[in-house]
């Protein structure tokens, strides 16, 4: 059911804001890990519902994302930290 003062986003949006594909956002959906309610061929995301998606993190997701934080350390942290001094 849809409440009249609710804020919602496209899953699009939401995309955006995980930085994840929208494929990855479906897959979410369907898995039952996003609530999402079908408005004709797309599906709209309540912003109440997103808050605390993070802390649903699998440690599985916890390792995949450190890994690729070290690997991107390793690879270009000279270059990151002299962009950061700018």
């Amino acid at each position: 059911m849809i409440k009249e003062n609710s804020t919602f986003i496209t899953t699009n949006e939401l995309a955006n804001l995980l930085g994840i594909s929208r494929i990855a956002v479906f897959k979410k959906i369907r898995k039952g890990e996003i609530k999402a309610v079908k408005k004709g061929r797309n599906y709209i995301i309540n912003t109440a519902d997103v808050s605390g998606l993070n802390d649903r993190l699998s440690a599985n997701d916890k390792k995949t994302i450190s890994a690729a934080i070290n690997r991107t350390m390793n690879e270009y942290g000279e270059t990151l930290r002299l962009l950061g001094k700018e």
